[in-house]
This record gives structure tokens, sequence and C-alpha cells, in this order.
């Protein structure tokens, strides 16, 4: 019972929260000071953007964490050793650090997980403040509906105990999955948020390009839990080479253990060590729904190009392109963490460029 309760120890929670809180107020002066003169929508808007763009950045830090193995530089949450910020457990860092060198705990990881954390605070402290903004607007005449940024506030709360289950429940891969397809639902909210305060009118598009914008978007949802499992699993290298696996174009696999969803890292439901065949069906599906990903988005963005959503035809392109440069670059170059990143950031940028685009599409 003691040990579960040391992985939620509460007293540092307000200092983190006040640090969350001081972090904010620099973007929060940023959009009041440039936009002063601006409508009350006007400064909810340029503020979800901001947010949008930090939302973002903080995704690219907790794959920078996970690919790092940070996820427990401070094993127990929302502090560090009961403390707000490492400095305060250096003591008991350094006693981890000289007991297992390479194990994750260190000084540097300690700090990477907290300044995740730190981040996430922020990032909450924004969103609730557009909440906040939003009601107090509610009943102007251009008012956006409030409801808007409450349902993103509740979700990124619920973002947050899925980031404290990642801790506690050390790194168990459903979770850590879980957790990252959540921060993509975050960008695809305040994406729509964004578009909700402006006032541009939405362009018309043929019925058949917004479907396969929706297909496109369903699929990348698809690969995006593929990707968090692949990763999750650390199933990145078991296969080393392209376009084959393995010297096979159907190597060995064991799908029923590699998708056996509840269960420990590296273990499987019956706590014995998951087989390489496993980790080869992760990787192996992850490839396979890759190339079908692709040709959605080259097919989508072919149909956008010289229609009025030619921009986001644009981006979609060259992230697909960015998305099979950096996965490729995973596979026969070992794993770099600039590409591993990369990929989760190009994952999170296809979420939002798609979400824009459905936003602003409407049949014909």
């Amino acid at each position: 019972m003691q040990a579960a309760e040391s992985l939620y120890n509460l007293a540092p929670v307000l200092r983190v929260m006040l640090l969350g809180l001081a972090i904010a107020c620099g973007p929060i002066s940023w959009v009041w000071l440039r936009n002063r003169q601006a409508a009350a929508r006007g400064r909810l808007a340029a503020l979800t953007l901001i947010t949008l763009f930090l939302t973002f950045d903080l995704v690219m830090f907790g794959a920078f964490t996970r690919l790092t193995d940070s996820g427990l530089g401070c094993p127990d949450w929302p502090g560090c050793y009961g403390s707000a910020s490492p400095t305060g457990a250096h003591a008991e860092i350094t006693l981890a650090q000289q007991e297992m060198p390479t194990g994750p705990v260190t000084h540097t990881k300690a700090w990477i997980e907290m300044i995740h954390r730190y981040f996430a605070t922020a990032v909450g402290v924004l969103i609730l403040t557009i909440t906040a903004a939003t009601w107090v607007q509610r009943r102007d005449a251009n008012a956006v509906n409030p409801w808007w940024p409450a349902i993103t506030l509740v979700w990124v709360c619920i973002q947050g105990a899925f980031g404290a289950l990642t801790v506690t429940m050390k790194l168990q891969p459903a979770i850590v999955t879980l957790h990252l397809l959540g921060g993509l639902v975050l960008l695809a909210q305040l994406t729509m948020q964004a578009e909700a305060y402006r006032v541009n009118p939405r362009m018309a598009v043929a019925a058949a390009h917004r479907r396969w914008l929706w297909a496109a978007f369903a699929l990348v949802w698809l690969q995006v839990a593929l990707g968090g499992w692949v990763s999750t699993n650390y199933a990145v290298l078991a296969c080393s080479e392209f376009p084959q696996c393995q010297g096979s174009w159907w190597p060995h696999m064991d799908f029923a253990q590699g998708f056996e969803l509840w269960r420990d890292l590296g273990k499987t439901g019956e706590g014995e060590h998951i087989a390489f065949a496993a980790l080869t069906a992760i990787h192996y599906t992850h490839r396979l729904v890759a190339y079908v990903v692709l040709a959605a988005l080259a097919v989508a963005s072919w149909r956008l190009w010289r229609g009025p959503l030619a921009v986001q035809a644009r981006w979609l392109a060259g992230l697909a392109a960015l998305q099979f440069a950096t996965g490729l670059t995973n596979v026969v170059l070992d794993w770099p963490l600039v590409a591993a990143v990369m990929h989760t950031g190009g994952a999170g940028a296809l979420v939002v460029v798609l979400t824009w685009a459905l936003c602003e599409a409407r049949s014909r």
C-alpha cells in the first residue's frame, strides 16, 4: 500500500502549478500586448493559435521524452521524489543513478521529464484562460459558443490523468499510446476552436473531394495508433531493412502476442518476455498500413491541388513526403533521435492540416 501511495505525492502540486502559471504568463502577455487594440474575439483567436502552436511543441517534446527513455526520470507524480523540481531531489536522483547509471532515473532524464510536466501545466493554464474568457464574452453578438473551449478544457484534464498513469503504470504500452493519441486529439480540438474564432466563410469543394479528406483523416488516425504502438513497444528495429523485412516480404510474425493490448512493457499478458516475432508483427503492420495512408494522402492532395483548398493540399503532400522520409530513416539508420521526433511531429501536423481542411470545406 505504501508503494502505491508513493507514486502519487501531491506535496509539490501547488508549486508545479505555479511554475506552469508563470510559463503561461509569457504567451498570454505577448498576445495581449500585440492585440490590445483588437476585439475580444480577435484576442481569443490569437491566444488559441499560440496555444495550438505550443501544444504541438508539447507533443514533440513528449516524443523526445519517450525516445530518450526519460518517461520515468521522476518515478512519482506530479513532482520528483516529492519535490517541485529535480534540484530538490538531488540526493535521491544521485543515489538512483549510482545504483543504475544507465537506468531510468538520472539527473538529465529527471529534468527532461519535469520540463515536460511544466510545459503541459502551462498549456493547461492557457486552455483554462481561453475557456474563462470565452464564457465571459458569451453574450456578445460575435461570441463563439463557449462549449468549444469547455470541452477542450475537460479533455486536457483527461490528458493530464493519462500523463500521470504513464508514470505510475511504468510506461505500459496501452497507456502511453493512448496518451499520444490524446495529445493529437487535443491538437484537433484546438484547430477546430481556432477555426470557430475566425469569420472566414467555408469553401465549397466537391463532395467526392470531401470524402477523400475524411478517408485520409480516418486512415491517419489508424496509422498514428499503430505508430504509437510501434514506438511504445520499441519495435522500430524489428525490421532494419526496406522494403523487405528480415530478408523476406512476409517475415515470421506473431500477431496475437504483438497486439495483446493490456500488458506490461516488454511482457506478455502472462508475464513472459514478448517474442521477437510479436515485435516484427507490430512493426510490419505499421509499415503495410503506411502504404495505404500515403496513397490516400496522395489522392486527397491531388484532388484538392487546384481548388480552394490548394494550400492544405500542398501541406498534405509535403507532410506525406516528410513522413515517408523520416519513417525510412528510422529503419535504415537505426532509429536516430531527430528523425524519430520529426516522425511524431509530422503525424501531429497531418492531424492539424486535415482538421483544418475539413473545417474549411463544405460540400458543393
